[in-house]
């Protein structure tokens, strides 16, 4: 019932508001052609050619193919980290319990977007990009330091070693690569749009219900939704200020619900745990300022 009322709420404030929602999505069409596209498609390809190329679940240790994850994962931008973690449990690489731990820890925006987009474009030089990418993993690592360590002492009371592939090993594997990308980019498109649009719709009604400064309101509920959107707001009503980079670093942690819709949808396919991933997302938002205050 509460589904019902608050999407309905939803599409009447759509309905009453159309310029903001189309001035929203344009936004949206725009970070997601120029700020995630030219990123993320590549990387996303080959990583998906890289992962159909029939393997041996036994040809290599655990700590091994928990490193192959990590690495894939950690360095492709959202969600390539989910994608990795489910197309390695589905060929049997890992299993479902790793799978949803490595969920938690496998997960980061990639190199060339905070180097290039939030280092260049946003902090105006590539080494502050370099140190909050920095500041990121070492956050990521210690979590998944955590993460191989609970895997080690708790394997036998779970579901036991990975799992016989249970599908036919790709025949094309750059054709398939192609395929699943461009359902991987799709998902990606429709939400950056979405949670765009909706952030626009509701910053305006936030704004005009109550008497609060524009730029705080505008930045806090684009964060909530969409994360490259809040990084925008925050550069345009906090640049310059002394708490400007650490800003950014706490909503590149918060990711907003548009990559979290993303990871949901991925994980979900592939029967994989949430839990540990939402703990890692706050431990993100604590350490990653914590640690570029560190590195600045």
């Amino acid at each position: 019932m509460i589904n019902v009322v608050v999407i309905w709420a939803l599409i009447a404030l759509f309905i009453l508001q159309p310029g903001i929602a189309h001035d929203g999505a344009e936004t949206g069409v725009k970070l997601f052609a120029t700020a995630l596209l030219p990123y993320l498609l590549p990387y996303i390809i080959l990583t998906q050619w890289l992962l159909k190329l029939p393997v041996s679940k036994n040809s290599s240790p655990a700590w091994m193919r928990y490193l192959k994850a990590y690495t894939l994962g950690s360095f492709g931008g959202f969600p390539v980290g989910a994608v990795t973690v489910s197309e390695m449990k589905r060929s049997g690489q890992l299993s479902r319990y790793e799978s949803s731990l490595l969920l938690a820890a496998c997960h980061a925006p990639g190199p060339m977007f905070i180097v290039g987009f939030v280092g260049l474009e946003l902090f105006g030089n590539s080494m502050s990009g370099w140190k909050l990418l920095i500041a990121i993993h070492v956050a990521n690592i210690i979590f998944f330091l955590f993460v191989l360590r609970l895997m080690s002492s708790q394997r036998a009371k779970n579901d036991g070693p990975p799992s016989t592939p249970v599908f036919t090993p790709s025949k094309a594997p750059l054709l398939d690569a192609f395929k699943e990308s461009s359902s991987i980019i799709i998902l990606v498109a429709t939400t950056v749009v979405f949670f765009s649009s909706l952030g626009s719709v509701l910053t305006n009604v936030i704004q005009a219900a109550a008497s609060v400064e524009m730029g705080i309101v505008k930045t806090v509920v684009l964060a909530i939704f969409e994360m490259t959107s809040g990084v925008q707001s925050a550069t345009q009503h906090f640049y310059g200020q002394p708490i400007f980079p650490y800003l950014i670093a706490a909503i590149l942690s918060i990711n907003g619900l548009s990559i979290h819709m993303q990871v949901f949808v991925i994980a979900r396919a592939a029967e994989l745990s949430l839990k540990p991933y939402v703990i890692g997302r706050i431990w993100s938002v604590l350490t990653v300022p914590v640690f570029l205050y560190i590195l600045l």
